[in-house]
């Protein structure tokens, strides 16, 4: 991986921040003291818009379909706009 492409890299959510998956959604809770600001990554490298998770909050992005395309990570990212 070249700098430029580690520097775009978003980081690994905490460990504060769980996910389950199902076919059709992916469940992201904040269980941090903080919001978060996250998105998914899936193993074909399918992009999902940021969301932010306040304390207690769980957040939904897309399943792994009937294709089977896994959450690879939740992963930080800027905040979305207001």
């Amino acid at each position: 991986m070249t700098a430029a492409e580690a520097a775009g890299r978003e980081a690994p959510a905490p460990t504060c921040v769980h996910y389950s998956t199902s076919w059709r959604y992916t469940f992201v809770t904040n269980t941090c003291d903080t919001p978060q600001h996250v998105t998914v990554e899936y193993h074909d490298g399918r992009t999902v818009p940021c969301r932010t998770a306040g304390p207690g909050d769980t957040v939904t992005f897309p399943g792994y379909g009937t294709g089977d395309d896994g959450v690879r990570a939740v992963l930080l990212c800027a905040a979305p706009p207001q």
